[in-house]
């Protein structure tokens, strides 16, 4: 199983809206798909149906409580995908783990078991604190969305050096896999400037599909699907279709 980690410390730039969508796409596409949902705000729980307020079992368990993570896993409605959820719970495990031994590498050990699964997708918090680093601990592949809005780099500096401490200390193979340019709107000159200035920085690792604003895509949190499933002849649905073919070519493929 490959774990793929969607992280960025800046609030609002389509981490979850991106591990709903890429999730079910893939799931679409004949994968196995476990989303590990580590935000407290368990946006990415409730996207993909799942009522957080009605879980006994959580990823805080898994994490904390001694429960597995076979235990707290549940089906969704979605094709090909299954989900480890939060809750509330999780906005107290930044302090509970500091004073856990090997605080930094709990999911990866809870994940590690796991079998009948092509990809782990974790949508992280946005911020850089410990239930970050356990994600950025776990993975095997981090994609950065980055908005393509004024300010869209801030923090991604802070963002390379915390890779790059979890690289040296937790896990050597964590590097910045992909760049996923989200909030595109190609009527503004801005956005074309930081799609431009993002290419320049990042070169290969960005992504060719880029995820446009779309009302759709916006208003199917609020019904608790995915876009495919809500409006799938929507440009939102389209981008994240191509974006699902492109990981599988890039990651998925050659594990099969």
């Amino acid at each position: 199983m490959i774990t793929l980690t969607i992280s960025n410390q800046k609030g609002g730039v389509g981490k979850t809206t991106t591990c709903v969508n890429l999730a079910a796409e893939l799931g679409r596409l004949g994968y196995s798909i476990l989303v590990v949902d580590i935000d407290p705000q368990a946006n990415c729980t409730s996207g993909l149906g799942i009522p957080p307020s009605g879980l006994d079992i959580s990823l805080y368990d898994v994490l904390l409580g001694g429960a597995s993570a076979e235990e707290a896993i549940v089906p969704t409605r979605w094709e090909g995908v299954s989900l480890l959820p939060s809750t509330i719970d999780l906005a107290g495990a930044e302090v509970e783990l500091a004073s856990v031994i090997s605080r930094e590498t709990r999911l990866r050990r809870r994940l590690s078991g796991l079998r009948g699964y092509d990809m782990a997708i974790v949508d992280c918090p946005p911020s850089l604190g410990m239930l970050t680093i356990n994600a950025l601990a776990a993975s095997d592949r981090l994609i950065i969305p980055i908005q393509c809005e004024y300010y869209a780099l801030e923090g991604v500096g802070q963002l390379s050096r915390t890779i790059s401490l979890v690289r040296e200390n937790l896990n050597p193979n964590l590097s910045m896999d992909g760049v996923l340019l989200t909030m595109f709107d190609s009527r503004t000159r801005l956005a074309n400037e930081v799609a431009d200035e993002v290419r320049r920085q990042f070169g290969d690792i960005v992504f060719k599909t880029v995820i446009p604003r779309n009302v759709k895509l916006s208003e199917a949190p609020s019904h608790a699907e995915p876009i495919a499933y809500y409006e799938p002849s929507s440009t939102g649905a389209q981008a994240y279709r191509e974006l699902g073919k492109e990981v599988s070519e890039l990651w998925l493929k050659t594990e099969r």
